[in-house]
C-alpha cells in the first residue's frame, strides 16, 4: 500500500470577512502545522498545488481561520473554498510503538486469522474508550458495513507496508 509524501490536515470551508481570511476545518490534533509563517500544501478542487504561507491562524469555534500571504480580498479567499490543506508526512512526530497514524489506517485490508477479506477500513469513529473501524466490504451484492472495535483482544497485527490488518472476531460480529 503506497502513501503520499503529503498528509491532509485540514479543508477550506468558507470565507471569513472581506480581508482574505478563509475558515478551515483541521482534521489535525494540533495547530502546530498553521502557525504563522510556515508554508502548507493547497490542492484545489481541480487538482491543482500550490504552496502558500500563513500570515496568521487562530482558532474560530469548531474551525479556525486563516490569512495566507497573497490572498488579500474575500474574491480570492471564496477561491480557496473545497482546497485540501497538506503537509509532508516527514513533519509529522513519531508515534509510540502500537499507534498509527488514521490516514495510514484508512484504506487497509482487513484480514481474519483465515485470511478472509472482510474489506478495507473507510473511516474511524472516535469514542470515549477506544477507536471503532469502520470497514465495508464493497464487490458484494451489496456494499456491507462492519464496525470492529480497535483494541488489543480483537486487532491481532497492523502491517502498514502491506495494508494488512488482522483481526480475530469477537462472538456475535
Amino acid at each position: 500500500m503506497v502513501k503520499s509524501d503529503y498528509l491532509t490536515v485540514g479543508k477550506v470551508v468558507g470565507a471569513h470577512g472581506i480581508a482574505g481570511a478563509v475558515k478551515v476545518h483541521s482534521y489535525a490534533d494540533s495547530l502546530d502545522f498553521f502557525k504563522s509563517g510556515e508554508s502548507i500544501q493547497f490542492v484545489d478542487k481541480r487538482g491543482w498545488t500550490s504552496v502558500l504561507r500563513i500570515n496568521w491562524g487562530k482558532p474560530h469555534g469548531k474551525a479556525l481561520l486563516i490569512l495566507f500571504e497573497g490572498i488579500d480580498d474575500r474574491t480570492k479567499a471564496l477561491e480557496l473554498i473545497g482546497s485540501e490543506l497538506k503537509i509532508r508526512r516527514s513533519l509529522l512526530p513519531k508515534l509510540e510503538n502500537g499507534t498509527y497514524y488514521w490516514s495510514d489506517l484508512i484504506g487497509m485490508q482487513v484480514l481474519t486469522g483465515n485470511d478472509e477479506c472482510l474489506g478495507q477500513i473507510d473511516s474511524i469513529i472516535q469514542t470515549g474508550s477506544n477507536d471503532v473501524y469502520v470497514v465495508r466490504n464493497i464487490g458484494k451484492e451489496r456494499d456491507q458495513e462492519l464496525l470492529i472495535p480497535a483494541i488489543e483482544s480483537v486487532i491481532t497485527s497492523v502491517d502498514i507496508e502491506q495494508g494488512i490488518l488482522r483481526v480475530t472476531l469477537p462472538e456475535g460480529l
